[in-house]
């Protein structure tokens, strides 16, 4: 919630949220399982500008880099990632746009296709419930 207030803060952009998904540490092992929700908002923030914008709200809610020292996943209080931005497709070294693990990830398809079940990966060309239902064909 302190995330989602200071994202509408910072953009001067109202949000909508999904609900929340509670899955597994994804990459990792953990004892922790984590919360995840989709956010949505219009914004005329350029996509690395937005980067930036995210990683100081996650700074500043304490949350430490999302790989330790070997390189590895690490548990953090909050992980901010930009998921898709419309059809866009953005290929830079530090965001890539959609996220290259979106069709492989629940906790970013369940949220998406609740916020945004028509959307289309311009890559991959199926919806965001396509994804999800492909996906979860693939874990049965």
């Amino acid at each position: 919630a302190a995330a989602v207030a200071a994202l509408e803060q910072r953009t001067r952009a109202s949000v909508r949220i999904s609900n929340a998904v509670e899955t597994p540490a994804w990459g990792f092992s953990s004892p922790n399982d984590f919360l995840n929700v989709g956010v949505s908002l219009k914004s005329h923030i350029r996509p690395l500008d937005m980067l930036t914008l995210l990683k100081d709200i996650e700074r500043t809610m304490g949350s430490s880099v999302h790989r330790d020292s070997a390189g590895n996943y690490a548990d953090r209080i909050i992980d901010i990632d930009i998921v898709a931005i419309d059809e866009m497709v953005v290929d830079e070294p530090t965001l890539q746009v959609p996220h290259r693990h979106l069709a492989q990830r629940e906790f970013f398809l369940r949220p998406m296709a609740q916020l945004a079940p028509h959307w289309m990966h311009p890559l991959l060309h199926k919806s965001a419930s396509q994804l999800l239902t492909d996906l979860t064909k693939r874990q049965d």
